[in-house]
């Protein structure tokens, strides 16, 4: 039983470190000056900088990718594919191209990938292996008008019913957070099925163990770094 417990422990530790470290990452490669991307509608766009900081010329690549739960087309990224020197930066410009004005935030994520050029010539009879990095980042879109929230997490609505654990999100921000909750008080936890919750959005998930009266999050700032842990009231 021991064990058992100290695994499950384990499992969680990986994982909350893995959510932690996941949008700012140290690696070889092209490396974006920032965690997040946040394209402001009343901008139009946003330019973020991506320095190779191999020791040889690479070519960045730049795609954009919506999330399951948006596919709706609402930005463009240029250039999409650019030679960058050692050492050297690209700028890479996210531009709005929305017909209807944003009401809520939306979410997309960019991958940056660079694909080394001067590599020397593999020896005769033996092949040569290319290793690619990518960084993988999300993209938020603010609207215009909407001011800024740094504890987004605060406004989550948390129901609990029937050992089903559901989490609203009212609000026009998109909420990041750990996929690991604790019911307090007790032993009671469960698992969301991914680390944000979008405007507008309801989630539903089993609970392990016994229930509470409150919901114990592990937050994170837009950037995506961790808070401390917040506590929220359960409706019942």
């Amino acid at each position: 039983m021991k064990l058992s417990k100290g695994i499950s422990s384990l499992k969680r530790c990986i994982s909350t470190l893995a959510f932690l470290f996941c949008g700012h990452v140290l690696a070889d490669g092209m490396v974006p000056d920032t965690s997040v991307v946040i394209v402001n509608e009343a901008d139009g766009e946003a330019s973020v900088s991506v320095t190779n900081t191999d020791a040889t010329l690479a070519l960045l690549h730049v795609t954009l990718e919506d999330i399951p739960e948006d596919k709706e087309s609402l930005l463009f990224v240029t250039p999409p594919l650019a030679r960058v020197e050692p050492a050297k930066s690209q700028l890479v410009r996210f531009i709005l191209q929305s017909s209807a004005p944003l009401t809520t935030q939306r979410l997309k994520r960019v991958i940056f990938e660079g694909m080394p050029q001067d590599r020397p010539p593999a020896e005769a009879g033996h092949a040569r292996v290319g290793v690619t990095v990518r960084q993988n980042l999300p993209v938020i879109l603010h609207p215009k008008g909407l001011a800024p929230n740094r504890t987004p997490w605060t406004g989550l609505a948390w129901r609990l019913k029937n050992d089903q654990l559901s989490v609203h999100n009212p609000t026009p921000y998109v909420v990041r957070l750990a996929q690991e909750l604790t019911l307090l008080p007790g032993n009671g936890s469960a698992l969301l099925p991914r680390t944000y919750v979008l405007p507008g959005e309801t989630l539903s998930v089993a609970i392990d163990g016994a229930g509470g009266n409150r919901v114990r999050i592990q937050p994170a700032t837009v950037y995506g770094f961790a808070v401390p842990h917040f506590e929220a009231p359960l409706e019942s």
